[in-house]
């Protein structure tokens, strides 16, 4: 799913896991985990703080993301500026408890229109890291 407004795309993920909000906060949050189904980092809860994903260099790319978090609040939203490759833009996540799972919204926006190819990697992207967050949420104590 995709939004638009004022020029700019958000790429939108949608799903409800069968796992209590914690153990998706736990994924979100836990930089061992955040590994596993995302990318290396040295991320950590607290508004303010910056932070880099990091995955292997690639062309025209040093395969560092540079964010920043903005919103921490525990088991209903987190979220981080996202930076690279010229894209500054915004991940936002939202759990909603349901009954026996959690409702998952992922939102990345930003996209100006002139970055197609980075709107598109994103949302092939971001449904593989989905799915790899379900399985490690699901392995989650």
């Amino acid at each position: 799913m995709s939004t638009q407004t004022e020029g700019t795309r958000s790429v939108v993920i949608e799903r409800v896991f069968a796992h209590p909000p914690e153990r998706l906060w736990r994924a979100l949050t836990e930089k061992p985990l955040i590994a596993q189904w995302l990318m290396n980092n040295d991320y950590e809860p607290v508004a303010g703080r910056r932070f880099q994903f990091r995955a292997d260099p690639m062309p025209q790319w040093d395969g560092v993301i540079e964010c920043e978090v903005l919103i921490v609040e525990p088991m209903r939203q987190l979220s981080y500026r996202w930076a690279a490759l010229g894209l500054d833009s915004v991940v936002l996540w939202t759990l909603t408890a349901t009954e026996g799972g959690t409702h998952v919204r992922m939102e990345h926006s930003g996209f100006r229109n002139d970055q197609q190819a980075a709107y598109q990697g994103a949302t092939y992207g971001w449904q593989r890291f989905i799915g790899a967050l379900e399985r490690v949420a699901g392995g989650v104590a």
